[in-house]
């Protein structure tokens, strides 16, 4: 898997203070998306365990409180990314068990793959849905067009 950006410190993705990582790869091609950079799948950098290593060390330091996770792209859930992301969710959700998951895709809730289906299972909150320009308002939170659907996801 390849990653465009990862910021170890945002408050715009998501609530509160978060860990966001901007993964490669995205067959949308939405029209007006703000980020094109970021569909080839071999754009940006590759993910490496290092990375991995300072996201989980960087969600569980305690110098500056995190709240989660939030991965976006590109689309996490790509057929190209969705082995390391469910991997990456994984051991987020067992090394660090108070921090929430939130992810941004495309593709919609009801179309998902199994594969796709697994990763979104251990996430807190998907936004999910094209961005459709014509739909565009950048006054709503959280989403760039009024299609798309925030679930929030509650699990014991």
């Amino acid at each position: 898997m390849h990653y465009s950006a990862y910021h170890s410190v945002d408050v715009i993705n998501g609530e509160g203070t978060r860990c966001t990582l901007f993964v490669s790869g995205c067959e949308h091609a939405c029209k007006g998306c703000y980020n094109q950079s970021t569909w080839r799948v071999d754009s940006g950098h590759v993910f490496t365990q290092a990375l991995e290593d300072q996201i989980i060390a960087d969600l569980t330091d305690t110098r500056i409180s995190r709240r989660g996770l939030s991965l976006s792209g590109g689309d996490p859930l790509h057929p190209a990314n969705v082995e390391t992301i469910l991997h990456l969710v994984k051991r987020v959700k067992r090394e660090c068990p108070d921090k929430d998951i939130w992810l941004w895709s495309g593709y919609q809730l009801d179309e998902l793959s199994e594969a796709q289906q697994a990763v979104v299972a251990l996430v807190d909150v998907l936004i999910d849905g094209k961005f459709e320009q014509e739909n565009a308002d950048p006054a709503l939170l959280w989403r760039g067009s009024s299609n798309q659907i925030i679930h929030r996801f509650t699990r014991e």
